[in-house]
């Protein structure tokens, strides 16, 4: 065995996809260690605790992990039910983390500052296969290892609020007055909602999620007022799949949203670019501009950016990475998960193949392998470090043989009126009645704050393959 076998494999991140690599690790039994920068697994899961997802258990418990439970015992929550952020950790992730298959290889509080190789360069060629992967920690510590699993997810990453990637004028001067991913409106953060105008950017399930929890707390709270901002010219996408959708809670949250904007509850602002943020009288005056240039003033209490999560590669600057320059993913990758192009359809099934680099033996893996792409799911994450760990076995027959089995999104929508460019999603009209499609996915394949009453809908059968958009 070589020097370089006989080190452990580095995954980084105690999340549900870094776990679940443990999970493989340990079954095929190579030595690893999991580095998490937080105190506890599925830290950054912790702090949407509140929220709950709109995929049933039976997608988010990844066969590895759940064979290694069901060996201790494990007694598994309803695989039809919707776990709540900290259910998910509770109920799951904690137990996984505290196996003794796992626990001795978790180390907390251990914050990666960078990876490189062992006394090379990015520049430097020679011998680089078989050269050790250094990885340094924020505390200065060094580890080697053989090679590097990265489930750190994007989670401390978020998109900024100006339409054109950059922060809005004044951004960085309003922090005190702005939120960044789902807070605990009903909960935690209440006060610094209640009787407030809040203004919510943003059109995915994040933002859905928010604007909900708002209006709910408006009916309790008097004087709370709810403002939503989309860039684009119609909320339809926003509104989602509804009863085309085969998660029912997914379907759901669309229809929730769109029965409190046509009710006035939520007042809903379209072709709204955030361009400049003032801090003014204890509030903040929000400059837009639209589509015609033009400008106009809105003064809010609060802001929740729903504006989504970007990947931070810069850990691995020294190392030799192919990303592609729109989606910050591996460039094999990019274009079966482009929003651009494939808002619609399938998620293709894929592994170790689509995520390698030209640095043999590191792997973004999870959510950070789908760079902005918003179209993330647990399952999809759960095969990708499954097949990454056959690789790193040997065993690349299984490392190839990738498959997904995904719900259903809503189906694509033929209505030309959706879209700001007046083209449906998947192209000509079918025959079929049109349908709405689904949001934009945003954390572990969308988010919901609430129960809600669903309906009975027709569901695919497990083998079916995943379809409409944003899957």
């Amino acid at each position: 065995m070589s020097t370089l076998n006989q080190l452990p494999v580095v995954v980084i991140g105690a999340g549900p996809v870094g776990l679940a690599a443990a999970a493989h690790l340990h079954e095929r039994g190579i030595a690893f260690t999991v580095l998490e920068a937080g105190d506890t697994p599925g830290a950054a899961v912790r702090q949407w605790g509140h929220v709950r997802v709109f995929s049933p258990w039976r997608y988010n418990v990844d066969p590895a992990a759940r064979r290694l439970l069901d060996e201790a015992g494990w007694v598994a929550p309803d695989l039809e039910a919707l776990p709540t952020g900290a259910e998910l950790v509770g109920d799951y992730l904690q137990p996984l983390a505290q196996l003794p298959q796992l626990k001795p290889h978790l180390r907390y509080g251990a914050r990666v500052e960078a990876i490189s190789r062992l006394g090379l360069d990015r520049l430097r060629t020679a011998g680089r296969e078989s050269t050790p992967f250094l990885i340094r920690l924020a505390d200065g510590e060094e580890l080697l290892a053989r090679a590097v699993i990265d489930a750190s997810g994007t989670w401390g990453t978020p998109n900024v609020l100006g339409a054109s990637g950059l922060p809005a004028r004044g951004e960085s001067t309003v922090a005190a007055f702005l939120e960044h991913g789902l807070p605990d409106v009903l909960g935690a953060v209440r006060d610094r909602f209640a009787g407030r105008h809040t203004l919510v950017v943003g059109a995915g399930h994040s933002a859905a999620n928010t604007l909900l929890s708002l209006a709910e707390l408006a009916e309790a709270a008097p004087g709370t007022e709810v403002t939503w901002a989309i860039r684009t010219a119609s909320p339809s996408r926003t509104y989602g799949g509804g009863d085309a959708d085969a998660l029912p809670a997914r379907g759901a949250l669309g229809s929730r949203l769109r029965a409190h904007v046509d009710a006035g509850r939520i007042r809903l602002l379209t072709g709204f670019s955030v361009h400049a943020l003032t801090p003014t009288d204890g509030r903040v005056s929000v400059v837009v501009r639209h589509a015609d240039g033009s400008e106009e003033s809105v003064t809010v209490d609060r802001i929740v950016a729903a504006t989504g999560f970007r990947p931070d590669h810069s850990i691995a600057a020294e190392l030799r990475l192919n990303l592609d320059p729109v989606m910050g993913a591996t460039r094999a990758l990019a274009p079966l998960i482009d929003p651009n192009e494939h808002s619609c359809g399938t998620v293709p099934p894929h592994g170790v193949n689509e995520l390698s680099h030209p640095e043999t033996g590191y792997y973004a893996v999870g959510m950070k392998a789908y760079g902005r792409a918003p179209t993330f799911l647990m399952a999809t994450g759960y095969e990708q470090v499954r097949s990454v760990v056959a690789a790193l076995a040997g065993d690349w027959a299984a490392a190839r043989d990738v498959q997904l089995d995904l719900p259903e999104t809503g189906v694509c929508n033929s209505n030309p009126a959706d879209t700001v460019t007046g083209e449906g999603c998947c192209g000509p009209a079918p025959t079929a009645e049109p349908a709405a499609r689904g949001l934009a996915t945003g954390i572990s394949g969308g988010l919901l704050s609430t129960p809600l009453n669903l309906v009975t809908l027709d569901v695919a059968p497990a083998g079916a393959q995943a379809g409409g958009c944003c899957s």
